[in-house]
């Protein structure tokens, strides 16, 4: 490709970008809002154990299988007219679930805002190919989509805890509203149209295939994560990869795939959407342990961890724009291998908390690991958006933010299942014999202090002590295989990815897409 600069943003164009980042924002925090909703939900609506799961489950499961099909629609009808039937979709979908008067209800409106997010992520990051040409620019432009994304995830159980201090549980619903009515008036004159007419026909039965794929592997991924090896977990995952199979199949025989296979197979791409899935890996399967040590092992309350699990945004802010910085200088291989090798100590220096540890140790520690997960995020995200070609960039966009919820999902299953597994452990040895509802206490850190309110005051210390000390193990032997894939990652980017960075980043739009651009101005 030709290393050729592209035209300079203007003040237009970044407003557009700010325009763009509030439904971002808002989608990435539904994933996590319902945190701290959902005891007010089950007071009022009554669901089932089965039903509150798919009350907190649903969005993401229906937002993970459908980015790919709206990604593909997106390059086909326009990303900004997808974007602006998303913010329908979801705005109205937000009032539906904060006015839902059942259970089946609220799960149902849950499905309907993941459908409405899908049609927003993909093309919010996709339309930052359009908007910004230049590479400098779209380098920072996509620092900015990432580091909102990230934040937006943290922020959602915070925004949840300080309106439900004050309203009922559907303001968490509503608080979506107002971006979306001024993401529909604004986007129409600052955000130009991308349509393109060169891709063919939808393909529905490739939608179908892909759906249930993400869906079926993602939800038996979580629900081993959840309860264990179980048939049906396992039955779904080999279900969804045969789905997966068919689908590729498929793709490799149309002329106008939903997915570019051969796009995906060029290192400037598939390599990363690899190495993202891998920091996905890593920040999701600790941020459960993260969570559950600043609130189980440090007693804190659910809004107080909430706020304090902010800090590590500091390490983001710091290195995000420290490695877009550097990547003008170096190779961007180097700094995305340097992001991971820092994330790698980060891990590291989490080995070593304690149960009696000091906050600030485990603030530190996930400073560290966040800082250098988000930079090294932050260019395979770049460099895969400047590899994809303008009139694809939809579905680019799509496979890249797939990758990122598999491997969200494999984190908290494999890092999971592993500080289960040493908690349990060094619970059977540590228990005194006879002790009531002993399988209770060693399953989980709640479980045992769900046991040790109904023991002696002086069983009840020792048991507690005992849990947190195995939680805290637990969680020091993940941060090891989290450190391990990261030191595996650097090591991928710098020797797979080397020598990309002016080919892949900086190439021109095509003369087609210029010129459809100028034109929907």
């Amino acid at each position: 490709m030709e290393n050729t600069p592209g035209p300079r943003a203007g003040r237009k164009e970044w407003t557009a970008l700010a325009v763009l980042m509030l439904p971002l924002l808002l989608v990435s925090m539904d994933v996590s809002v319902l945190y701290f909703a959902i005891p007010f939900v089950s007071q009022d609506l009554e669901p089932s154990a089965t039903q509150q799961l798919w009350i907190l489950d649903m969005y993401g499961f229906v937002l993970a299988g459908l980015l790919i099909v709206m990604g593909s629609l997106g390059d086909r009808i326009g990303r900004r007219r997808l974007v602006l039937a998303g913010a329908v979709v979801f705005g109205a979908a937000s009032v539906a679930a904060a006015y839902a008067y059942s259970a089946e209800v609220l799960i149902a409106v849950r499905a309907l805002l993941g459908l409405g997010g899908a049609a927003l992520m993909p093309s919010t990051l996709a339309l930052i190919r359009s908007l910004f040409h230049d590479a400098k620019q779209r380098g920072k432009a996509v620092t900015i989509w990432t580091g909102v994304m990230t934040t937006g995830i943290s922020l959602g159980p915070v925004v949840s805890g300080l309106l439900l201090e004050h309203f009922w549980w559907g303001s968490v619903f509503l608080i979506n509203l107002p971006a979306m009515v001024l993401l529909l008036v604004l986007v129409p004159f600052l955000v130009p149209e991308t349509a393109t007419t060169a891709r063919g026909r939808f393909d529905l039965s490739g939608a179908v295939l892909s759906l249930g794929a993400l869906l079926a592997v993602i939800y038996g991924i979580k629900e081993w994560a959840r309860h264990g090896y179980e048939p049906l977990p396992a039955i779904c995952v080999a279900v969804g990869l045969a789905l997966g199979a068919v689908f590729v199949r498929r793709e490799r025989r149309l002329a106008h795939p939903m997915i570019d296979l051969a796009l995906i197979g060029r290192r400037a791409f598939g390599g990363p959407v690899l190495a993202n899935l891998l920091a996905m890996f890593a920040t999701v399967g600790m941020a459960v342990f993260f969570t559950q040590y600043l609130q189980s092992v440090l007693g804190q309350s659910p809004l107080t961890a909430a706020l304090w699990s902010l800090v590590p945004a500091a390490g983001v802010a710091l290195m995000a724009p420290t490695g877009a910085a550097l990547a003008q200088r170096i190779d961007r291989a180097h700094v995305m291998g340097g992001g991971f090798l820092v994330a790698a100590c980060g891990f590291l220096w989490m080995t070593q908390l304690r149960a009696d540890s000091p906050l600030w140790f485990a603030l530190v520690g996930a400073a560290v690991y966040a800082g250098g997960l988000v930079a090294a995020m932050t260019l395979a995200n770049e460099l895969a958006l400047g590899a994809a070609p303008p009139e694809g960039a939809g579905s680019a966009a799509a496979v890249l933010e797939s990758g990122q919820e598999l491997g969200g999902a494999l984190g908290m299953a494999v890092l999971g299942s592993v500080g289960a597994a040493v908690y349990s452990r060094d619970m059977a040895d540590a228990l005194p014999a006879g002790l009531p509802h002993a399988d209770a206490v060693r399953e989980t850190l709640g479980g045992a202090a769900a046991v040790a309110g109904e023991l002696p005051a002086a069983t009840a210390d020792a048991v507690l002590t005992a849990a947190r000390d195995a939680f805290t193990h637990g969680l020091g032997v993940a941060a090891v295989g989290a450190a391990v894939v990261m030191a595996g990652a650097g090591a991928f980017s710098i020797g797979f990815l080397r020598g990309l960075s002016g080919r892949a980043s900086s190439a021109p739009s095509s003369p087609d897409d210029s010129r459809r651009t100028a034109s929907a101005r």
